[in-house]
């Protein structure tokens, strides 16, 4: 494992990630603009979401509405790359980011697609200390932009109904993530702009695992999501060096 210098600040919210992000809301939906990489991230992501979750509550994945009725919380939801998907899967579901611009870019869209997503530019702390719950809880491409990952876990899980389901994605911290998620795809292939990810806050398996560990969260599985250059598209492995997606839920109480 390779180490950081990372330490317990209990900070949820880097505002200069927010505003950095903030100042481009007005391209989430440009497929072509900074926000390609999560376009093409998208099919596979969304694949593991509605598998991942269906496995969980006992549906059919095959079925168009596969998530009817289930609450979904998006925190970081950004331009609603992934609330608008999963609304057309039959979900309620919530977008949340601390970003007004963005929610605004995120509302705008789904008005246009005529989806009742429910948009709000708040922090994952306002839906806890109200106490909101939710069947499914979406943690996507966040916690490696946080300062403190376990402080930041344990508030979202706080929106987690019994019974549940997380699903997280994130960057692990190797050699080979330096080099294809920051010299790769910042520096040489100019995917993401520089600076848009610090080495240093890439989280590993078992430090998500303790992390969701301490938030009274199991985790039930990590899967890689690699890049294949022969089809230009990214798909689900068992390789988690670089970019992996997990799915957590409350630990079973011991009998």
């Amino acid at each position: 494992m390779i180490s950081s210098s990372k330490s317990p600040t209990g900070e949820t919210l880097d505002q200069a990630e927010v505003e950095r992000f903030a100042a481009m809301a007005d391209e989430w939906w440009d497929t072509q603009g900074k926000f390609k990489p999560l376009h093409r991230l998208n099919p596979g992501r969304l694949a593991y979401i509605r598998d991942n979750v269906c496995g969980h509550f006992d549906r059919d994945p095959r079925k168009l509405g596969c998530l009817d009725k289930l609450t979904v919380l998006d925190v970081g939801c950004g331009g609603g790359l992934l609330c608008e998907p999963l609304a057309r899967l039959g979900a309620h579901v919530t977008g949340i980011d601390p970003a007004k611009e963005t929610i605004e870019a995120a509302r705008q869209h789904a008005s246009l697609q005529s989806l009742e997503i429910d948009y709000r530019a708040a922090r994952v702390e306002d839906l806890a200390q109200a106490g909101e719950l939710f069947d499914i809880v979406l943690v996507m491409e966040v916690v490696e932009h946080v300062p403190d990952v376990s402080a930041f876990l344990a508030t979202c899980a706080a929106t987690l109904r019994p019974g549940g389901r997380m699903i997280l994605s994130t960057i692990n911290r190797t050699l080979k993530s330096y080099a294809l998620a920051i010299v790769g795809a910042e520096y040489i292939l100019r995917w993401l702009p520089v600076g848009t990810h610090r080495w240093e806050r890439f989280v590993t398996v078992e430090e998500l695992r303790r992390a969701l560990g301490s938030a009274g969260l199991d985790l039930a599985d990590a899967t890689g999501l690699v890049y294949n250059p022969l089809s230009d598209d990214w798909l689900l492995a068992g390789d988690t060096d670089v970019n992996y997606l997990a799915a957590a839920s409350f630990s079973k109480p011991s009998v």
